[in-house]
This record gives C-alpha cells, structure tokens and sequence, in this order.
C-alpha cells in the first residue's frame, strides 16, 4: 500500500503542478473566480470519513464487529456524500456556467485534477463496499483487522490529497 501510495503521490504532484501552471492562463472565460465556490459542506463529510474509517478500525481490532460496521457503513456514506457534492458542482458548472473539460485550460486542468481524486475516492468507496458486503455476510472478524488498517490507510491518503486539491483549486486558485 505504501508503494501505491507514494506513486499516486507522484501522479497526484504532476496533476497539482499542472494545474498551478496553467492556472490565469485561459485566453477565455469563465475563470476561476467567476464559478467556482468552496464545497466546505462536502469538505467536512470527506475529511470527517477519515475519523469513521479510523473508529471502524479500532472497533474491529477490538473485536467489536457489530461496532465495526456502523463506523464503516458511516465511512461509505460520508464518502458518497462528497461524491455527490462532486457531482452536483459539475452539474452546475457545466449546464449553469458552461465550464467544460474543453472550454479552456482552466476547465481542462479543473476538470483533470478534480476527477482524477473523484476517480480515486470512487475507487475506495468499491473497496469499502466490498469490505462492508463481506462484514454484513458475516465473514469479517478481528483477525482481518490488519487488512482493514490497509484499506483504511488508502481512504486516509484520498482524504489528505483532498486537502492539497481544496487549497489549490479553492483557495489559491480563485
């Protein structure tokens, strides 16, 4: 995992830098400061998913597996709360303020970057579905506590390369 981690590290860096590079290099609009607002609400319920799939985890190392699943059943749906925090942005974006991929570099590396860590949170919530649908057929027990701890350190990356997204797109970039 760790192996995985420090080469999405290094995707994640290009997509980053990218993105700053071009950044107010758009011949045409809209620009960044026209559209986009700070998805502080879908934020919260990422970075919070972080909490749950660490209780999640502690509980199961403890051998509460009841415990176990509600934190993790938590950790999917705070996760899929900022999925669709996601999707209802670029709803909005491109019907409401006519940002696509290929409007302009903004909407390119916007876009890119963006997706590439929905694409990655997508990917955990499949995981921790798999995780879940095995816990609820009750095959999950302490003994998998370590392979859980595994997952659970995938989820803590996708919410901390969140962060970086957040302060670049929203922060910096605006």
């Amino acid at each position: 995992m760790y192996c995985l981690i420090a080469a999405e590290s290094a995707i994640f860096t290009i997509f980053v830098v990218a993105y700053i590079f071009y950044l107010g290099k758009s011949l045409t609009g809209p620009r960044p400061e026209d559209v986009l607002h700070p998805p502080v609400f879908f934020t919260i319920c990422l970075l919070s998913s972080s909490l749950t799939a660490y209780l999640a985890e502690r509980n199961l190392a403890q051998g509460k597996v009841g415990a176990f699943k509600r934190w993790w059943l938590l950790t999917i749906a705070l996760g899929a709360a900022f999925l669709f925090g996601t999707a209802r942005e670029w709803r909005r974006l491109i019907f409401d303020e006519g940002l696509t991929i290929s409007t302009n570099l903004f909407g390119t590396t916007y876009y890119s970057l963006v997706g590439l860590h929905a694409f990655h949170v997508t990917a955990g919530l499949i995981a921790l579905l798999i995780v879940s649908l095995i816990a609820l057929l009750g095959h999950i027990s302490r003994e998998h506590a370590g392979r859980v701890a595994v997952l659970s350190l995938y989820w803590h990356f996708v919410d901390a390369v969140w962060i970086v997204v957040f302060t670049v797109v929203y922060v910096v970039g605006v």
